[in-house]
């Protein structure tokens, strides 16, 4: 935010810059595939999530929530999504410059798992996965079947790529524990990684999105220029005299629903401008 950087990427002459970001893309799908409906008729009602988490975590009416506890409502939304501990949730809101004892960092994870109790349980059924997939046994996964398990192939997505992780094993750490890893490449380097319910949750999600925003990314770059992508934000240069019409068409766009996913509540925030940083 506010970098010199975004300032001196500017758009040619006779055209504007419009970025539009996916609102709380991985939020809403986490919600989606883990079932947990009234989360999804939240988000699909147009409705302040992080308020109503906040009204939760605080027991209070939403509309005496605070510009501070709305704050924390939001990062539990963002955040706690995909197991986080109460200890990594302290650091995340210290590093937003929110300081809380452990011990309430604890109530707040516990009072969103409560609230939610489906994203839970779909940590369970991601980890019960990799089992599935380390037995070379063929499943489902998350709402609809959406996710299918592919036996050592790993996890198969709705546009045919897959989720995987090469040679899954389990393993013993220096603590006794049992856990399961998988390879990754670094250089010539085969380096073992930790994977877990939490992990899978996240992969898939991020995944997920990503299907999505890149179909709404193609169907945009068919009336205007894209010229790059920002984690969940499609930015495209529009002639300066139809900046409106661009906006109103790229906004559709990206709430349009994918098709193994119809009842998936998308939304968008956009802007426009001569510098990256205007939009």
């Amino acid at each position: 935010r506010n970098s010199p950087l975004k300032d001196a990427i500017l758009a040619p002459e006779g055209y504007m810059l419009l970025d539009a970001d996916s609102s709380q893309i991985e939020a809403r799908t986490l919600a989606w595939l883990a079932e947990q409906n009234d989360l999804v008729d939240a988000f699909d009602r147009g409705e302040d999530v992080y308020k109503k988490m906040a009204s939760a975590i605080y027991n209070k009416d939403e509309s005496a929530v605070t510009k501070e506890e709305r704050f924390v409502g939001k990062t539990t939304i963002l955040g706690a999504g995909y197991g986080m501990g109460a200890a990594k949730f302290q650091l995340q809101l210290k590093n937003f410059g929110v300081q809380l004892p452990l011990e309430e960092c604890q109530r707040i994870i516990s009072v969103y798992r409560e609230t939610y109790p489906m994203i839970p349980a779909f940590w369970r059924a991601a980890g019960d996965a990799l089992g599935t997939i380390m037995s070379n046994q063929a499943g489902e996964l998350g709402r609809d079947g959406v996710l299918k398990i592919d036996g050592l192939q790993g996890i198969l997505l709705p546009n045919g790529m897959r989720v995987k992780y090469p040679h899954l094993r389990k393993v013993t750490n220096d603590d006794g524990k049992t856990e399961m890893v998988y390879d990754t490449k670094r250089g010539k380097a085969t380096i073992p990684n930790r994977i877990y319910g939490g992990k899978v949750t996240e992969n898939v999600c991020q995944a997920l999105a990503r299907i999505a925003i890149g179909k709404q990314m193609l169907m945009i770059a068919k009336k205007y220029k894209v010229v790059m992508t920002v984690h969940d934000a499609v930015a495209c240069i529009v002639p300066e005299g139809e900046v409106e019409t661009a906006q109103e068409f790229v906004e559709l766009c990206m709430k349009l629903r994918p098709e193994w996913a119809p009842d998936l509540p998308l939304n968008c925030e956009s802007g426009y401008g001569k510098s990256y940083g205007e939009c």
